[in-house]
């Protein structure tokens, strides 16, 4: 038993303290949302007369299905063409050699280091104007937000898919070549499919990125029904001394769905590409 405990029980010791740590945020934010009071105190870990009440008073009292299906919407169309834009770009700097090849690199690295709220001034002026000749890429606007989105799609993730584009070998791009495929044929059949992994994790990462993002969609976004997650959930609490809590943890758990769910299904597409490249290696 002592051996087993100092060679192996030891980890699940660890795991479990690891769980405990994750879990206890997500319990606080759950016991939250069930308290009648609206607070974020409770003595117990079920509040006492506990209810679905915040639930019920988020989805009938306010615009949260609106601000759900905006965040959504907004968030999955922006992170399919940013991962889609990246990988265009790491397949024109993995494959081809062209003059200011390692400048732009060189510069899309640098860009990234300056976040894009820096420039917030500037953007609102030009939406100002483009809200004026062309409303529907202005402010409160899914399409308006999504370009402004668009504008910091390449950088890091380009950098990524790079890095994963020159691990594929050059010879089945050639072979591909020889056979009559053209430079879209190679692109779209050849390597999209070897490089679904890392296609995967940036269009993830660019998902969470942009369902949470508030500074920029608080500034852009002003109607209530245009507003997303982020920014309608902060209106609940922001400046109100009566501000109720347990309506916002309750939309905090409800804008997790999303999340989850597309962590779930490109989970399976991580695997079966990692389990793919094994094999075909």
């Amino acid at each position: 038993m002592t051996r087993w405990i100092r060679q192996v029980g030891w980890r699940h010791l660890v795991a479990v303290v690891m769980l405990v740590f994750a879990m206890v945020p997500i319990v606080f934010v759950f016991s939250a949302a069930l308290n009648p009071l609206g607070t974020l105190s409770s003595s117990t870990l079920v509040p006492t007369g506990a209810s679905l009440g915040n639930f019920g008073n988020l989805l009938g009292g306010t615009a949260f299905g609106d601000w759900f299906l905006n965040s959504v919407v907004i968030a999955a169309t922006a992170s399919a063409a940013s991962v889609f834009l990246s990988a265009l770009a790491a397949y024109a700097f993995s494959r081809r050699r062209f003059r200011g090849r390692r400048v732009g690199l060189l510069s899309l690295l640098l860009i990234q280091m300056f976040p894009q709220f820096l420039a917030i001034v500037a953007i609102f002026l030009m939406f100002s104007v483009i809200t004026d000749y062309w409303p529907p890429l202005g402010f409160n606007t899914w399409w308006g937000l999504i370009l402004l989105y668009l504008g910091g799609a390449l950088g890091v993730n380009t950098w990524l898919m790079k890095g994963f584009f020159d691990t594929v070998p050059r010879e089945l791009d050639e072979s591909a070549t020889i056979d009559g495929a053209g430079h879209a044929q190679v692109f779209f059949r050849i390597l999209l499919p070897l490089v679904a992994p890392i296609l995967a994790v940036t269009g993830l990462l660019a998902f969470i990125g942009t369902i949470n993002e508030f500074l920029i969609a608080n500034v852009f976004l002003t109607d209530t029904g245009a507003k997303t997650l982020s920014v309608g959930l902060w209106g609940l609490v922001a400046g109100e001394r009566d501000a109720n809590f347990g309506m916002f943890c309750a939309g905090t758990l409800l804008t997790a769905i999303p999340t989850v769910l597309v962590f779930q299904l490109l989970q399976r597409y991580i695997t079966d590409g990692l389990t793919a490249g094994a094999v075909k290696g």
